[in-house]
């Protein structure tokens, strides 16, 4: 007679655990290789992101230096000892005030004929300059140029020049003063250390040529630059992705401002995503090796399960050939204890899918409280600007603004800081230092609300300052100030004021950009506040007025 169940397949209990085994842990795997497949491609899109922000950033600051040495040649050019043709005592003040650094001055007629020289003692022969092209552009456009990188006759370096007209009919017969630097003094606004392991960063001038360069792809001065690279870079300013033999190659670009030099960073996208990728590597390795480790912990369990079950079977075939066995009792034992572990393991599972299930809910809302504070942010710059170029920028240096202030009250763990390190932050991030700011008002433990929103509103006063205002020249100064005010509420007011002086005339500008929205209807609406904007002659006059619950630490935060 045939068993009863001859007909049906069958295998033994250690393929079933095996395959219980792969069905348990293989969709965990795919899960997480899902995962990292995301993880992957947002890191890609950060990226380029970070690239086309570390251009900005560079081309922000040799927009600042090229912007000091045009201040420096309009300083120059109205010197009285100019303006009465005593070019010795000129030469003398000159190389006096600028001998602490690499820059140099050149007088020129008209026709290109050196009249000084601060690189040579005065009286010294001079030769005709041997780069005439920013002095004919100067004096045809009648406005300050700038120059390519080009070998100096005289310095026998790489260099570069800047030159402004002068007043016509000037006794000395000068009709153009130059400003020379080295292009080695502007390697140190190239410097890759704020970027990826392996990238590069570049200076190009309007030809497209190396002015300076650094990092792992380092171009000497005056060579032109990759024009594989040039092809792809369209615009004022973005990023692109290049494929190559050695794998993709990611390029940031940005110009300079007005003036017509590029800057570019580049470098290989496995470089820069190196570190996610041996994580990811390890991951799977990982995921592999526990695999492993768990069908070889499952091939022993099943050889125990098997010795027993024929145990029993054994005892079975004893019993049908009529044998007078005792009761097996260890039968019943192997089946609790088989239940017993099963009933383990899926408390186990369970508990560690609870665990992970919590996980990923912490992880959701953390992403979503950063995700809602960047589109409200994205929302607010979108109503302001006109382009992606003038989109682009503003969320690059409003991101810069908001990241410190977010970094400054995760140190306090989000219970606030103090005003006055407030705005000395903000401040300082864009300009650098605070020596020609000054700052002052009553002690206040500023919200999480007010840190973000307030941090926005003095990063871009500071950011127009820079550009227009009192801290685009030196002499020029800002007043920041804040105090309380009583007006017979139960709660006292709290007002903001920003005063400019020292810099240039103040006009009224003819259309509102981003940055006067941020200080004046954000600013207002943020804190339910009043903005007073002046544009006097003398310099910008801002004031806010708003309730002090809207600022102080355990006051509302909208």
């Amino acid at each position: 007679m045939k068993p009863l169940f001859s007909k049906f397949p069958t295998a033994s209990i250690r393929a079933y655990l095996i395959a219980m085994a792969a069905l348990a842990t293989l969709p965990l795997i795919l899960f997480v290789v899902f995962l990292l497949l995301q993880l992957e491609n947002q890191e890609f899109q950060r990226l380029q992101l970070r690239a086309a922000q570390d251009a900005q950033m560079v081309s922000r600051a040799v927009e600042r230096k090229l912007q000091d040495m045009s201040t420096t040649l309009r300083l120059l050019g109205g010197s009285a000892d100019l303006r009465d043709a005593d070019l010795t005592v000129f030469h003398q003040r000159v190389s006096s005030s600028l001998q602490s650094g690499d820059l140099y001055v050149m007088l020129s007629d008209g026709q290109g004929n050196q009249l000084l020289n601060t690189r040579v003692p005065p009286g010294a022969p001079l030769r005709p300059l041997a780069h005439t092209k920013p002095v004919d552009e100067a004096l045809e456009r009648n406005r300050t140029t700038l120059s390519g990188i080009f070998f100096g006759s005289t310095s026998q370096r790489w260099i570069f020049s800047m030159a402004m007209p002068l007043e016509p009919d000037l006794p000395s017969g000068a009709a153009a003063i130059v400003l020379t630097q080295d292009a080695g003094s502007l390697v140190s606004m190239t410097s890759t250390e704020g970027l990826p392991m392996g990238w590069s960063a570049a200076l190009l001038d309007a030809d497209d040529r190396v002015i300076v360069s650094s990092g792992m792809d380092d171009r000497p001065s005056g060579e032109p630059f990759d024009p594989a690279l040039l092809e792809q870079m369209t615009g004022s300013g973005n990023t692109a992705v290049i494929d190559t033999s050695n794998g993709k190659l990611m390029v940031g670009y940005a110009r300079t401002g007005e003036w017509p030099w590029r800057v570019v960073v580049w470098g290989s996208v496995s470089d820069a995503q190196a570190s996610f990728i041996d994580a990811w590597r390890n991951l799977i390795a990982g995921s592999l090796v526990i695999l492993a480790l768990s069908l070889g912990i499952v091939l022993v369990a099943a050889q125990q399960l098997q010795r027993g079950i024929r145990q029993i079977a054994i005892m079975a075939e004893r019993i049908g050939k009529g044998e007078i066995v005792p009761p097996v009792i260890t039968k019943v034992e192997e089946a609790n204890q088989v239940a017993i572990a099963l009933s383990n393991a899926s408390f186990d599972r369970a508990e560690a899918e609870e665990r992970v299930h919590f996980i990923l809910q912490e992880l959701v809302h953390r992403t979503k409280n950063i995700l809602s504070l960047v589109q409200a942010m994205m929302r607010q710059v979108a109503r302001s600007t006109d382009s992606v170029d003038d989109f682009q920028a503003a969320i690059s240096g409003r991101l810069a603004g908001l990241a410190r202030s977010i970094e400054a009250l995760a140190k306090q763990q989000w219970g606030g800081i103090p005003l006055t390190s407030l705005v000395e932050m903000q401040v300082s991030t864009v300009l650098g230092t605070t020596e020609r700011v000054s700052i002052d008002g009553p002690a206040v433990l500023a919200n999480a609300n007010a840190v973000q929103n307030l941090g926005l509103v003095f990063h871009e006063l500071t950011t127009n300052s820079i550009k227009y205002g009192a801290l685009s020249v030196p002499s020029g100064r800002v007043e920041i100030r804040w105090s309380f005010v009583e007006d017979g509420s139960d709660e006292p007011n709290l007002t903001f004021s920003w005063k400019e002086s020292g810099g240039p005339s103040v006009t009224i500008p003819r259309r509102r950009g981003f940055g006067t929205t941020v200080i004046d209807r954000h600013a207002a609406s943020s804190f339910s506040g009043q903005v007073s904007i002046e544009f006097a002659p003398e310099g910008l006059r801002w004031t806010m007025t708003a309730p002090y619950a809207a600022f102080a630490s355990g006051g509302s935060d909208r």
